[in-house]
């Protein structure tokens, strides 16, 4: 019972292996999971930021606290 479950986990990786290596080909393949929010949203949300408080910025876009501090990082803003 065992070999057979190690089996089938087998298949399922070389299975899922090679529908990624398929997926790649295409150009408008991306990795991992996709962006909530687009850059003009974040880009709103910083700009609240700078009059507003993290929480009301959050009330007003539904962007979490910690996803304007990240999107701050990566602009070099911190």
């Amino acid at each position: 019972m065992l070999s057979f479950a190690e089996f089938e986990r087998d298949m399922i990786v070389e299975r899922t292996q090679e529908g990624k290596a398929i997926a790649k080909q295409r150009d408008d393949f991306r990795e991992g999971r996709p962006k909530k929010y687009n850059k003009k949203q974040i880009e709103h949300a910083i700009s609240l930021k700078e009059n507003n408080s993290y929480k009301q910025v959050e009330e007003m876009t539904g962007i979490s606290k910690s996803t304007l501090i990240r999107a701050k990082k990566e602009r070099g803003l911190i």
